[in-house]
Order: C-alpha cells, then structure tokens, then sequence
C-alpha cells in the first residue's frame, strides 16, 4: 500500500539509528515509554535527542525522517534493538550469559564475542503475552516536530527469536506466529494514528543457515504485516552489531526469489558494501515493489564522496526503473562505530550524490542547508 513514496522520485532516506548525542544519558531500563515520560531527566534528553536527530536530517535534506531508534537503551553493541520488545513482553524469566549459534561462530578474543556476552540472552519459560511496546506514542512524538514523513522501524520477529532462549514452544514456527499476532496488534495501532511508513527490521529471509526454513521467515514475515494499512518496507542487510558485518557471504542473488514474495512495498538491499553486485540480479526480478538501495555505508568511518554515491546510483538505474527507486544506507548509523558528524555527513552525501543524478534525469533536487556558501562563516561572497 505505497503511500509516502507513491509520487516521490528518487526518495532519500536513512535505515533507522543515528549515534547517540554525549549527553543523552538516560534509557528507559524496562519502563513503558510513556511512563518512562513523566521522568523529567528522561523526558528532556529524549525529546532534545529525537528533536536533534530530526534537525540533522532535515538540514541535510532527507525526505522522509526517522527518530534515531532513541527509544533504545545506551547498550553494548545495539543490544536495544532486540531486547526493547523482548524486555516488554510476558513469558520470560532468567538470562544466559551464551547465545548457542554464536558461541559456534565466534570465540573469546572476537568483538562479537564480547558483544554475545553482553546481549544475556532472555530465556522464554511461559507463554508470551502482549506488553506495553507503545509503538504508536513513541511514533506521534517524533511525527509532531516535523512536516516531513516519519517512518518506524521495529525488529522482525523471526530475528527476535534468534536471541531469545526458547523453552516454552514445541515448534519454530508456534513460537514465531505467536510472536507475529502480538506486534501485528502494535502495528495496527500504529497504522491506525497515521504512521506513513512502518518498517520491519531484518527478517532473516536472505540468510542462509542449516535448517534455515525461508517459507517459514517469509510467512511469518507476512503474519506480521497482514492488515496493515500503510507503506511497509522490508530492511535487508548482513548484520550491525558494533558496526560489524555478522556474515561473510553477502549476496542476495539465491535468495531473492523469496525476498520478494514478503508482503512489502519497499524492499531494502545493501549495496554499499558490495559495490551493488547484486543488482542485475535484483532488476531480473519481476515484481511492481519498489527498490531501497543503500549507498552509504554503516562498516566504514570514510564518509562517501558525492560521485561514489552517484556512481552507484547511476549503475542501478541500469536494472531497476528509476520509478521504483528509493536511496537509503546500507543499515543504521548504530551507537559505537561512527560519531554523530560522521553519520551527519553521510547523510549529506547520500542526499547531495542523489542530487547529482537528479539534476541528469531533470528531476529537481533537494535543498541541503548545510551545502549553501552562504551559510558558511568561511565563505568571502
């Protein structure tokens, strides 16, 4: 159901986080969000924070806007991002210390070992039961400080299974539906106060994995979504904890036929990283769905030139119609790896590159503030 996108050519966007300004020190430990609200400390930092990122982006000419992922905790390696939803919802009781499929990857020595240990994995002993996510406040209170479309990101839940330690359901896919049912309310709700965007964070459709069931990931996908009366983007990328890439192989290529039936009206590929490899291969495929590509990378503190951007741009227009195009980063700017000017700047590149396609189509471009001389104390006239 294109909304936001429906008429916008070339639209520019970023994934979700942005790094935490220094003195945004407050998390919600646990709370409800808007209970969480009526702490002074907490109130302040959290608007001042939302309100600093929506500034960022707009003056670097963004034309849909996130809130940062502020809601999330100031935790080791993105660890919010999971335990937001998992720290809400009823059924669980104790932590591990070890997440089983990462202790087979990674050892004591390996960053993404340490990051494992930090995560203390939940442990699911009863039923899950609904909580307060509160996905519709948090959404009003970024929306109403900005004129320009505010989209919500929020994790899949296929992803959210991964790190939790299921001891309550006999079966995958029990556990997955279950948890589909409970944010599908939370997506209604949001949905229902006028959210323009609601994207699902990494569902694991792209992956591949021993007893990996992609039918499975893509119903549950779409469990999730069914009924949502609004543009719905799928964000697909090879992992960010810390900044790290979770995986070595990053091709879309075998997966994309699976991909593409999740019930998404965006979907988002990392190309970046790749140099967009895999971007024939995504034009091949038949589908009215529209393409996010990402053109700026999270892995990598060198902010992209104007023309790399461009270049990349220019070459997926090559396979995909610029009609269905949408450019975004490869992932989240997170909360260790890159500093709040570096991803600043990022996003100026990823707008101004874009510009310099739009001016070659006769599309016009976006005014980025921070680009005009004029507003340079350096500048001489």
């Amino acid at each position: 159901m294109l909304g936001a996108t429906k008429d916008v050519v070339l639209p520019t966007a970023i994934v979700g986080s942005i790094p935490r300004p220094a003195w945004y020190t407050a998390s919600l430990k646990g709370r409800p969000f808007k209970l969480a609200l009526s702490d002074r400390d907490f109130r302040e930092q959290y608007l001042d924070a939302v309100g600093a990122y929506i500034h960022d982006q707009t003056s670097a000419g963004l034309d849909i806007i996130v809130d940062g992922d502020a809601r999330f905790d100031n935790d080791v390696g993105g660890r919010g991002w999971f335990s937001y939803v998992l720290e809400r919802l009823g059924g669980f009781e104790g932590h591990n210390d070890v997440i089983e499929t990462w202790a087979e990857t990674y050892q004591p020595g390996q960053i993404l070992w340490e990051v494992m240990e930090a995560y203390q994995q939940p442990t699911l002993t009863g039923r899950l039961s609904p909580g307060p996510l509160h996905y519709a406040a948090i959404w009003q209170v970024a929306q109403r400080m900005t004129d320009k479309p505010v989209k919500f990101g929020a994790i899949s839940v296929d992803s959210l299974a991964s790190f939790l330690k299921n001891r309550a359901y006999d079966s995958s896919r029990d556990l997955l539906f279950e948890l589909a049912s409970i944010v599908n309310q939370e997506y209604q709700q949001l949905a229902s106060v006028g959210c323009p965007i609601i994207q699902i964070e990494e569902p694991h459709t792209h992956f591949s994995g021993e007893g990996l069931d992609k039918s499975l990931i893509v119903d549950t996908f779409n469990k999730q979504v069914d009924g949502i009366k609004t543009e719905i983007w799928a964000h697909t990328c090879w992992g960010n904890p810390a900044q790290q890439s979770a995986t070595k192989s990053r091709s879309y290529e075998p997966a994309l036929e699976d991909v593409f039936e999740m019930n998404a009206d965006v979907i988002t590929f990392e190309c970046a990283s790749t140099g967009g490899e895999d971007l024939e291969a995504i034009g091949k495929i038949r589908s009215d769905k529209k393409v996010a590509i990402g053109v700026i990378s999270h892995l990598k503190t060198q902010v992209e030139t104007y023309e790399e951007v461009a270049a990349l741009i220019r070459r997926a227009l090559k396979f995909i119609p610029v009609e269905r195009l949408v450019i975004t980063t490869d992932c989240g700017f997170g909360r260790e790896g890159l500093s709040r000017r570096i991803s600043y700047y990022k996003m100026v590149a990823l707008v101004e590159g874009t510009n310099l396609v739009r001016r070659e189509l006769g599309i016009p471009a976006s005014k980025v503030r921070v680009s005009d001389p004029k507003f340079s104390f350096s500048f001489q006239g």
